[in-house]
């Protein structure tokens, strides 16, 4: 008897031994398929009537397969794990089962498939909790309102782009601007704050999952943080799951009363997936050939993220699904689903990255619809002027394009947009503390930084965040304490420049 594949179901000897301790002589009536033909990750299977969606199937060479079409002759299954030796003809049996994959704290540092099975090299995790991979999101009832922030360590998006624990925040953009960057920067952030972090990587090469894994592990993150991958090599019917494993583990803790964080990198290459089983299971395609129900996929996913009412524990999962667009084309099917399914998005412009400015947030068409309610109130007061500061500056700046003459107020505020845009730059994998975020703030708002050479402001941010990091204030001081504490910093690194 073949061996199962481990993460999938008991092995055989296992279930051998249970039907022997437990057997009772008497009729038994059981179901038996054939495949009728087998390629490109589907199963065609004939002779299994009672079969039912999503329903775990057994081959008779050891695969294994999820029931994922039915029609009146046939059923397609999408094949989990393949052997060499199946081919049409192989006996198919039905499990009455589902798909689940293990949860719990034994997946902290982990790096699995969407089955469960490790691909770190180490041992299966002994979790003693299975979770289900598809269930229904919590009803309205048991939800809470957005009221706690999740800091992601960037400037733009703690202080005019907020984000709460459990929002689901689109980041979209061209591909190599820096999505993924802005994801990682955001698990990173999360080391000390009790969030616990579920990173998917969708039809990634090995070498950008080998790269992911590198950064998480220099920074510590792996220690809180599970590594959900469905590589490029890997079955289209395993990539497909791939978000709703990750999604389930994250949901598990968040069940139990935790604080979690899982990103979705990213949901295009996911949606090309689904529509690649879908034709492959003669599926009748709709707009760009994707099936009609390709909004739905994502808003199951999706709704599944939220903040629960203290009733049932109080967790929360934030989700931060990344999409790619072509040509900076928001408009585009698949992010105008996401964008409508979420909460708000950051957008990523190519404009902005080429002109040097990193991150390229376009602040116009970015959005947080819920993240307010969460921001901190101190950093909201102050983000709210610097916003308005921000946004004038983005309309004057477009007429000093034409050389047209400005008044010397006009002049003064487009001086201080420029180094507000100077202040806001910042690199990839260096997120900064929220008590940073407000300094900085406070020094802008004042006016302590106007006059200062755009080129020096790094420098003095440097500084800044260094003196910040030894002082004992915190949010709760009011303004004027912020203020003075700054001005003075400032004057002693103004002191100490040559």
């Amino acid at each position: 008897m073949t061996e199962a594949a481990p993460g999938i179901a008991d092995s055989p000897l296992a279930r051998q031994a249970s039907w022997l301790q437990d057997y009772r002589p008497g009729l038994r009536v059981s179901e038996q398929g054939r495949v009728v033909s087998v390629g490109d990750g589907i199963a065609w299977v004939q002779g299994l009537p009672s079969a039912a969606m999503e329903e775990i199937l057994v081959f008779g060479d050891g695969s294994r397969g999820v029931v994922f079409h039915l029609t009146e002759d046939v059923l397609g299954a999408i094949l989990l794990y393949q052997t060499e030796t199946l081919t049409a003809g192989t006996d198919v049996h039905l499990t009455a089962q589902q798909l689940s994959i293990p949860v719990g704290d034994e997946l902290l540092g982990r790096v699995v498939d969407p089955l469960g099975n490790p691909l770190d090299g180490l041992d299966s995790p002994e979790c003693k909790v299975r979770q289900k991979l598809e269930t229904l999101s919590p009803p309205i009832l048991e939800r809470d309102f957005v009221h706690d922030p999740l800091y992601t360590g960037n400037k733009i998006i703690d202080t005019m782009i907020p984000i709460g624990k459990g929002q689901r925040q689109l980041i979209v953009g061209d591909e190599g601007m820096g999505r993924s960057s802005l994801a990682i920067d955001a698990v990173i952030n999360q080391r000390g704050k009790h969030v616990y972090c579920v990173y998917v990587l969708i039809g990634q090469k090995r070498s950008a999952v080998v790269s992911t894994l590198e950064i998480l592990r220099r920074y510590d993150a792996l220690e809180y943080t599970t590594v959900v991958v469905g590589e490029a090599s890997a079955l289209p019917g395993l990539q497909y799951l791939t978000p709703f494993a990750g999604c389930a583990i994250a949901e598990a803790w968040m069940t139990q009363g935790r604080d979690t964080l899982v990103v979705y990198d990213d949901l295009s290459t996911h949606a090309r997936s689904y529509r690649e089983l879908s034709l492959l299971l003669r599926r009748p395609p709709g707009r760009e050939a994707y099936p009609g129900d390709i909004f739905f996929l994502h808003a199951r996913l999706l709704e599944r993220a939220t903040c629960l009412a203290p009733a049932r524990g109080g967790g929360s999962m934030t989700a931060l699904p990344v999409v790619e667009t072509q040509q900076g084309e928001i408009a585009s099917y698949i992010p105008t689903n996401l964008i409508s399914i979420t909460d708000g998005q950051v957008y990523l412009d190519q404009s902005l990255f080429a002109g040097g400015f990193r991150p390229a947030i376009d602040v116009a068409k970015s959005v947080s619809r819920i993240g307010g309610r969460g921001q901190d109130p101190r950093i909201k007061e102050e983000a709210g002027r610097m916003k308005l500061d921000y946004l004038q500056f983005l309309e004057l700046e477009v007429f000093t394009r034409f050389g047209a003459r400005l008044e010397a107020s006009m002049e003064a505020k487009i001086r201080r947009g420029r180094v507000l845009r100077e202040i806001l730059k910042q690199e990839r994998l260096a997120p900064l503390t929220i008590e940073f975020q407000l300094a900085w703030l406070v020094a802008f708002n004042d006016g302590l930084l106007d006059e200062l050479d755009p080129e020096l402001i790094p420098d003095r941010l440097e500084r800044l965040a260094a003196r910040v990091a030894d002082s004992e204030l915190t949010l709760d001081d009011d303004h004027e304490t912020w203020g003075r504490a700054v001005a003075g910093w400032l004057a002693l690194d103004e002191d100490a420049t040559p």
